[in-house]
């Protein structure tokens, strides 16, 4: 298998691509709706939402906080996730760019 080679795509590509991960899932996108439906969600209710085990909503969890598209705060023994606005906008201003460009030739 070979590796990416990001470095010799432009950070804005880099960044599409990684942003792209999140609805690459359709559980992610699934975690995604139930923030929304919700404004905040605890782990437990996830698992109980969504129908998946711990560990899988877990996993998909730490991929949206990576990416910054979701934060959590520890409550007790629980950790409460929602959206995180400001990274959310910015997502959607940069596939807004990117799904907005006019196409300039007619082929095929």
């Amino acid at each position: 298998m070979g590796l990416t080679k990001s470095e010799i795509f432009t950070d804005v590509q880099n960044e599409i691509a990684s942003l792209a991960k999140a609805f690459a899932h359709p559980a992610r996108v699934a975690i995604l709706h139930q923030l929304f439906k919700s404004n905040s969600c605890i782990c437990g209710d996830l698992v109980d939402e969504i129908g998946l085990a711990q560990a899988t909503i877990s996993q998909h969890l730490k991929e949206l906080k990576n990416l910054g598209l979701i934060k959590g705060n520890i409550e007790g023994t629980s950790v409460c996730y929602c959206i995180n606005e400001e990274r959310w906008e910015e997502m959607k201003e940069i596939f807004s760019s990117f799904f907005n460009q006019n196409i300039k030739t007619n082929c095929c």
